[in-house]
């Protein structure tokens, strides 16, 4: 092996980890929905979470991938450690899908069907596919189809370029002697777990095990013992992406590690075992383990391992969550769990499934805000004023967090409907934000009545309460349109809100009627007209979001025509703002 074959293999090893990585972005970002659904399995026992960590690391070809993906899961409080354990098992089960699709490369055979099978005969027609898809198609969902299918011939022309720079090295004497030394099984699993915590990937480092196999100088016996150390290996991703996180993510980071080591130590000593007491004889697990690797046989055996390490371990998953609360132990005051995790960004569709479940959190926050306020109109209280002073800080605090994240979120390569859908929670958070706001501009107002003991006029009391329940009727429908994406709920608002705008018309006129009668003071007028202004913006804003839903719904971002549209030509539109203007205007 000279210069050039070295060069030759760094560039292989290059297109082949490149590739790899470009796959498994496309195959994500494909996949998008079909993970949400996935993960909405994870609750309904031990094997749905092994199958689901099992399909998800199939779909992208990544256990390192999923585990880091199950961390920031933990995290942010989507998934207990329980669940994740057995996510984790299926992960390792998963990432074996990667050295089958490999192991093509070896098949053997002059007939034209046995032919068509190898990776480098079907694998131009991918890349050329692949190219059409990406260059010249616009939907994203084409693109990333195009990605996949040129990640893939990446992938598999860089192992072709791995397999035949290192062919020759099997008549390189330091090679042959470099995998004797190998044939001690814990120096095997030391290389292993050694190479794969370099290249972050045990799929990868299989493959690379694979194209070394190539040259017939490996064997079974040298090559169990490495696969073993590259599933140890694989869990430093984990490990570093549990930096900073809370307790329960680093648990499960050491969950992935304690399953792996468990599973390698178990089965290398049952290895050391078998080959300390059969070595000697002519025996089936002698021929076995002295018989050369191939390319199949290594993907059959990362396989059987990683099977019989689930299946030894997983009746056992409690005992694994014990030391995972052994290792990293309760503090004394309990941790409050990270609302985001920016590990989560990976998965665009998850991430933004997440975002939504914080903005239904932060709409609830607006929504208490809002009828603490109106209460506190009718008759005023301290403690409702101090938690509306609370709710209205926590929703500063969520327009703050989830603005940021949805930014940054945006910024990746999403689907349509994933950016869509960003887009609408962007202008959702602004609008409950300021709904929270317009709530504290209502309690300073029914503080200034009680320090200053001013008083409406009855007339203006039963007005107000008209009013006031109008407002919690729309906040409410917003509420419900935006948690469960309700077009009922949504369609009914906007006429509502063009009732609310009516009656707050009507009751700025009514004042200035009363002012000129003498029936009500200037220093109330002052009151009475910043209430209506705030409990008109509150409707506004209600408008805002239930436009976001009906656009959502009909994939129409245009909020502004949506309800022009609504207004002039529907006649549920119509017959709805009849039934609100008599039950609330025809009131007043």
């Amino acid at each position: 092996m000279d210069i050039f074959n070295a060069l030759e293999l760094i560039g292989g090893l290059c297109l082949f980890l490149f590739g790899m990585n470009i796959m498994g972005e496309a195959l994500e970002r494909r996949a998008g929905n079909s993970l949400q659904m996935l993960l909405g399995k994870l609750t309904t026992g031990k094997l749905a979470g092994l199958m689901t960590g099992l399909a998800v690391t199939a779909v992208i070809q990544s256990s390192s991938a999923t585990t880091v993906m199950v961390v920031g899961f933990v995290n942010s409080g989507l998934m207990n450690l329980s669940q994740a354990i057995n996510v984790i098992m299926g992960a390792n089960i998963g990432t074996t899908v990667t050295a089958w699709i490999l192991s093509l490369g070896g098949i053997e055979g002059s007939n034209i069907f046995v032919q068509l099978l190898k990776p480098m005969s079907f694998t131009p027609v991918l890349a050329l596919v692949g190219v059409i898809f990406y260059m010249f198609c616009k939907s994203n969902k084409k693109k990333d189809t195009g990605m996949i299918l040129l990640g893939f011939a990446v992938l598999m022309f860089g192992m072709d370029i791995m397999t035949n720079a290192v062919s020759g090295l099997k008549d390189e004497p330091w090679f042959q002697q470099l995998f004797m030394m190998f044939e001690n099984p814990v120096l095997a699993m030391v290389a292993g777990a050694v190479l794969t915590a370099i290249i972050q990937s045990s799929s990868a480092s299989v493959g690379i095990l694979q194209a070394l196999a190539a040259t017939g100088a490996v064997s079974l016996g040298a090559a169990i013992p490495i696969i073993m150390g590259q599933n140890i290996g694989t869990c430093i991703t984990a490990i570093m992406s549990s930096f900073g996180t809370n307790k329960n993510a680093r648990r499960t980071a050491l969950v992935h590690l304690s399953f792996n080591v468990i599973g390698t130590i178990v089965w290398l000593s049952l290895f050391c075992i078998l080959k300390a007491i059969l070595g000697g004889s002519e025996n089936f697990f002698t021929n076995l383990i002295g018989m050369q690797a191939t390319q199949a046989n290594i993907a059959i055996c990362h396989s059987a391992f990683n099977l019989a390490c689930t299946l030894l371990l997983l009746p056992m998953s409690g005992l694994l969550e014990k030391l995972a609360y052994i290792l990293v132990p309760e503090g004394k005051q309990p941790e409050k769990v990270a609302e985001l995790d920016e590990r989560l960004l990976a998965t665009p569709s998850v991430a933004l499934e997440r975002c939504r479940s914080l903005t239904i959190d932060m709409a609830n926050c607006a929504s208490e805000a809002i009828d603490d306020s109106l209460s506190v109109l009718a008759s005023y209280d301290t403690s409702k004023g101090k938690a509306i002073r609370e709710y209205e800080d926590k929703t500063d605090h969520y327009e703050d967090v989830l603005g940021t994240y949805l930014v940054k979120l945006s910024a990746n390569r999403v689907s349509d409907q994933d950016s869509a859908e960003a887009a609408m929670l962007l202008k959702a958070i602004g609008d409950f934000e300021r709904i929270a706001d317009h709530s504290a501009s209502i309690l300073c107002a029914a503080e200034e009545l009680n320090e200053k003991q001013i008083r409406f006029s009855e007339a203006a009391t039963k007005e107000l309460d008209v009013l006031r329940a109008a407002v919690s009727e729309i906040m409410g429908l917003a509420c419900k349109a935006f948690a469960d994406y309700d077009l009922e709920a949504a369609e009914k608002v906007e006429p509502l809100e063009q009732i609310i705008d009516a009656i707050k018309e009507q009751l700025r006129m009514r004042h200035i009627l009363r002012l000129q009668q003498g029936d009500c003071s200037i220093e109330a007028g002052f009151v009475w007209s910043d209430l209506l202004t705030d409990l008109g913006r509150v409707s506004d804003h209600c408008s805002n979001i239930a436009g976001g839903v009906i656009d959502m719904k009909q994939h129409n971002m245009n909020i502004h025509e949506s309800l022009r549209s609504m207004k002039s030509e529907s006649e549920q539109f119509k017959d709805l703002y009849k039934i609100y203007s008599k039950k609330y205007l025809e009131c007043v």
